[in-house]
């Protein structure tokens, strides 16, 4: 996951367990849309590497401003990613099914004319008072693809 995160310039910012969190547009971005659409590749490919090993995994991706850097204090200090966007994406991919990926409506927007992605409807999260509108990336495994 760590070289396809790397391929599509994600920035891998930690394994959380049997979670990886990766993040587009710091330290280097490729403009708005364009970093969506390259995470959006990178999670379809990730699903597509899960699949050929036998495993079906949940990706969550939302899109929107976040505040990147150095947090901690004098003991301990880690360069990361916090914020509202960051709570939704966990959210996401919480209520995603294994094999799919589910985007938020900023991430749908952002996309939609690169990547195909089908309506899922609004879903009510922890920690977010309005319901999330959310769709499904229905971009076929690369097994399925080879007639196009």
């Amino acid at each position: 996951m760590a070289a396809i995160c790397a391929r599509h310039g994600g920035t891998l910012d930690k394994f959380v367990g049997d979670s990886v969190i990766v993040f587009f547009g710091d330290p280097d971005s490729r403009g708005i849309q364009e970093d969506a659409v390259a995470c959006a590749r990178m999670a379809v490919e990730m699903q597509q590497r899960a699949h050929e090993l036998g495993v079906d995994i949940r990706i969550g991706i939302s899109s929107g401003e976040c505040t990147v850097g150095n947090f901690g204090s004098e003991d301990r200090m880690e360069y990361t990613i916090i914020g509202k966007v960051v709570n939704a994406a966990a959210r996401l991919e919480q209520n995603s099914e294994p094999g799919r990926i589910l985007i938020s409506d900023t991430t749908w927007e952002r996309i939609r004319e690169h990547i195909r992605c089908e309506p899922r409807g609004g879903i009510q999260v922890k920690g977010i008072d309005t319901p999330l509108v959310t769709y499904w990336i229905s971009e076929p495994l690369r097994s399925d693809a080879a007639g196009r």
